[in-house]
């Protein structure tokens, strides 16, 4: 497509809620040609989660669009990685993917998270599969000002190992091993961004809350995550074939819905990951 027809194609949007998730309509070529990317990104800034209906990206063409927002980032050595719960598909990995049913940041493993992460659908379960999203940017927001007062210096220890027991509560020493070969990272609790917005750094991998007892950190990360989920945070997207989700890493908790036999449907997504710039 040349540059006066991708001139004339719209760029429309749709918000999906009234404070998280866009629906984004351009064309393909468009898309991936990064003529939009800098409207792109910062209409993911102000919404966190952009959803493209049916765009059928190649793997190729998904990688362009993504290394039209930053650096591409590999994950296991890879730009593209599928995801799935389907050893046939994902191998080894797949175990690990099973904690991605319990809200989740990426990357907490590491002093700084990925900015982004784009993924397309390549298969699907005939039902259910739909992934979640939560802005902790508004949790954080119409959080009340004495809890704000009380979460803003608290610091959090976050591990693979918290996020594997949810899915596998009775593990081997072997896998306890092998889940802290990861590294575990201090993070707050409370992430003030260059921007001033301040979000909530919570989910399956916040392990304990330093300086606090066992029993204080886990009713302050479950008061968290149980305000942070509310309805009115969250965009629930329900994929069709083809469909592109792309999220802003640094003010999310996503899960994938677990509402589907794993066995009988091979759920597949691929996913591409542009570098975070940011340390939380």
């Amino acid at each position: 497509m040349n540059a006066a027809a991708m001139d004339s194609m719209p760029f429309e949007v749709t918000n999906l809620t009234p404070v998280i998730g866009t629906e984004v309509k351009i064309a393909a070529d468009a898309l991936v040609s990064g003529r939009y990317a800098a409207q792109i990104r910062a209409l993911l800034e102000r919404r966190s989660v952009l959803a493209f209906r049916q765009m059928d990206l190649s793997d190729e063409q998904q990688l362009a669009f993504t290394a039209t927002l930053g650096e591409l980032q590999t994950q296991w050595g890879d730009k593209v990685i599928n995801v799935s719960l389907d050893r046939g598909v994902h191998g080894e990995r797949a175990d690990y993917q099973r904690a991605n049913e319990f809200w989740h940041l990426d990357m907490t493993s590491a002093e700084t998270p990925n900015f982004a992460s784009v993924m397309t659908a390549r298969k699907l379960s005939e039902v259910g599969g739909e992934t979640e999203f939560a802005s902790t940017y508004a949790a954080w927001d119409e959080l009340p000002h004495a809890e704000k007062t009380l979460y803003q210096s608290l610091r959090v220890m976050h591990t693979l190992e918290a996020s594997q027991y949810k899915a596998n509560p009775e593990p081997t020493v072997s896998q306890i091993t092998q889940w802290r070969t990861v590294p575990s990272r201090v993070h707050p609790l409370v992430w003030t961004h260059r921007s001033g917005r301040k979000s909530l750094v919570i989910g399956a991998t916040a392990f304990y809350i330093r300086d606090k007892t066992p029993e204080e950190s886990a009713l302050i990360l479950a008061r968290l995550r149980e305000w942070a989920t509310q309805p009115r945070f969250v965009y629930q997207h329900r994929w069709t074939p083809g469909d592109l989700i792309m999220w802003d890493n640094r003010c999310l908790l996503h899960r994938a819905v677990a509402n589907y036999e794993v066995e009988k449907y091979r759920r597949v997504m691929h996913r591409s990951v542009v570098r975070g710039t940011v340390p939380f």
